[in-house]
């Protein structure tokens, strides 16, 4: 073993030697170093060339794309899921996740839940009030889920006497039908009810004695409504203007009374509703309550809701 020791660091001594030599001899002349140099350009050409794979080029030239936006408050967000929930006395909070277990949460004597919605942290809530106003709510600047949260009153300006009627995360594109107890109303483009003031946006006008009570999604091509005094109509979407602002048309006409809700549903589906124990109904014959709008309408199918309501419009 020691002799092949010794055999191996011989041959090991031998290269160093050879290759101390070879250095000493580049370092004396300036033409072997730029031959050298030469040599080394050379073999990264062979390899690395335009004709080899690897030196082919994988980027192209190209314009600059225009208009390119970046949203630097939301890019300086962390993105988690929170459930929003509105009671009905207008306590506000974000709790972490996306809750299932809805009878669970926690509420001050007295209230109880008006609306739970599944949010990120980076959307936008908006809350339409019975003032006919919609005000929008960053979900990153909601009160924690710790506690009861915080009234919605202290977070915009709204009237004492006004109350929440709907909350629901911001779509881009979409489109909403809002209206009011006097029966009028109209379908406006959820882009145009955003701002972000305290103050929030004025949309649909509502005269001394009545108020909002209606904002829905726009998904489906017909209109169901119903009054107080318990009565449906159905009739096409298309019969509603679409415009930013105002008081808009009579939905439906009422001898006393006014609108109790109203929602927007596809024909070839059917009209769904919901009971006050939370099942789901669908009713595909419509021809006793379809007609046009400003009717007065015909008794709800059997089954329906007392409270004259729908469900969620969200």
């Amino acid at each position: 073993l020691r002799k092949l020791e010794e055999m191996e660091i011989g041959r090991e001594h031998a290269a160093l030697t050879a290759e101390r030599k070879e250095l000493k001899a580049l370092l004396a002349s300036s033409d072997k170093q730029w031959k050298r140099i030469a040599d080394e350009i050379k073999a990264l050409k062979d390899e690395f060339g335009q004709k080899t794979a690897l030196g082919q080029r994988r980027t192209t030239f190209a314009e600059a794309p225009q208009g390119v936006e970046i949203d630097l408050a939301e890019a300086m967000i962390e993105k988690e899921p929170v459930t929003v929930v509105l009671s009905e006395k207008g306590w506000l909070r974000a709790i972490r996740g996306h809750q299932t277990e809805l009878d669970s949460l926690a509420f001050k004597e007295g209230d109880r839940l008006k609306r739970a919605v599944k949010a990120q942290t980076t959307d936008t809530l908006l809350l339409f009030g019975t003032n006919g106003r919609f005000y929008a709510l960053g979900a990153d600047k909601l009160p924690g889920g710790r506690g009861h949260g915080e009234p919605f009153r202290l977070m915009i300006d709204i009237e004492e006497a006004a109350d929440a009627v709907e909350l629901f995360v911001h779509e881009p594109g979409r489109k909403l039908l809002v209206a009011g107890t006097s029966g009028h109303g109209f379908v406006v483009a959820e882009d145009e009810v955003v701002a972000m003031t305290r103050k929030g946006k004025q949309v649909l006008n509502v005269e001394a004695g009545t108020e909002a009570i209606v904002c829905a999604a726009v998904d489906g091509d017909s209109v169901a409504v119903i009054g107080d005094n318990r009565k449906l109509l159905l009739f096409p979407l298309k019969e509603l203007p679409e415009m930013p602002r105002g008081k808009g048309v009579r939905l439906q006409r009422y001898k006393d009374g006014g609108l109790a809700d109203a929602t927007v549903f596809k024909k070839k589906e059917g009209l769904i509703y919901i009971d006050a124990a939370g099942r789901s109904f669908t009713v595909t014959e419509l021809r006793d309550w379809w007609g046009v709008r400003a009717q007065a309408g015909r008794l709800p199918p059997k089954g329906f809701p007392k409270s004259n309501s729908f469900g969620a419009k969200f």
